[in-house]
């Protein structure tokens, strides 16, 4: 059967991971390897350079599971209306534990709502979009690629204006809980929170505020970082306006719990609840800091 062309945009530090699980499929894929500090120029480069029917985007660090190439030539096979289709990228169980109660908090609705669908295996959706794809599991037809490219000014959040800017090209895009890679999560606190606090800062940069508030859900780490500000104020004001507060502090414990017994990873218990506030926060910070600097930036022009 036809190849894939698979693109992996790799940094000129970093380990090509991919290569670990790529020899197995060498009779199904093309991989094509692009070097350079721009991830989505080494996307748009290594994409001029295939000649397949299906283009994948992975990082170098993601591992291919035993039937992806398999799984992703009969999900094309079966919906022949369907342009794009991506799967969630997991969390390796022998990962260190900082690595896997990320995992767990990025695929857990409290730490990152609807976006989750991105890290956990969910039923198959024909109608998906950014919320639950990214590019490191994103397979294309060939001719999506002739109108739709990643956007080189733009990173990261690069993916998720890809899939918004398919869909309103007039694009299907799908999610398929049987196409799944597995992924490396930060491996410390410091580089998670700048991870997040890139996605909160690029957000504002990838839309309009007008599209933000069409998704809600995007607002809310900065709102709450509002609430943390002027907590002190609205204690004084009305001490039932710790309410939410305590709320917050109740529903941290009680996933943190629930995700550790979930995954049967006790031990990532005491981690998550750092975790969970770390993700909130450095995402609202983030957006909050893109939006004044893009106002600021309007003002002066």
């Amino acid at each position: 059967m036809k190849k894939i062309s698979v693109v992996v945009p790799l940094a000129p530090d970093r380990d090509l991971e991919i290569l670990e699980s790529f020899n197995r499929y060498k009779k199904d894929i093309k991989l094509i390897v692009e070097t350079g500090i721009n991830p989505s120029r080494n996307r748009n480069k290594g994409a001029e350079k295939s000649n397949t029917w299906l283009v994948a985007f992975l990082n170098a660090h993601s591992i291919l599971t035993e039937n992806w190439a398999k799984e992703v030539k009969k999900f094309f096979k079966e919906h022949p209306d369907i342009d794009i289709v991506g799967g969630p990228q997991l969390t390796l169980k022998d990962d260190p534990i900082f690595e896997r109660a990320s995992g767990y908090a990025l695929s857990s609705i409290f730490g990152a709502g609807e976006v989750r669908y991105r890290y956990k295996i969910k039923a198959l959706n024909l109608n998906a979009n950014e919320k639950h794809l990214t590019s490191a599991n994103l397979i294309c037809r060939r001719h999506v690629l002739k109108k739709i490219r990643f956007d080189e000014e733009l990173w990261p959040s690069e993916d998720p204006k890809f899939i918004s800017d398919a869909i309103n090209a007039g694009f299907k895009v799908a999610y398929s809980p049987d196409i799944t890679v597995y992924h490396k999560r930060r491996g410390n606190l410091s580089s998670l929170i700048k991870q997040i606090f890139n996605y909160g800062f690029t957000r504002t940069r990838k839309e309009a505020l007008s599209e933000t508030l069409k998704k809600p859900t995007f607002l809310v780490p900065g709102l709450f970082i509002l609430y943390l500000l002027f907590i002190p104020t609205l204690a004084l004001l009305n001490r039932y306006l710790l309410i939410p507060l305590l709320l917050y502090i109740s529903l941290n414990l009680f996933f943190s719990l629930s995700e550790g017994l979930r995954n049967k990873d006790s031990k990532t218990i005491f981690l998550l609840p750092l975790l969970f506030f770390s993700i909130h926060a450095s995402y609202g910070i983030g957006f909050l800091y893109g939006t004044l600097t893009k106002i600021n930036a309007e003002k002066n022009i």
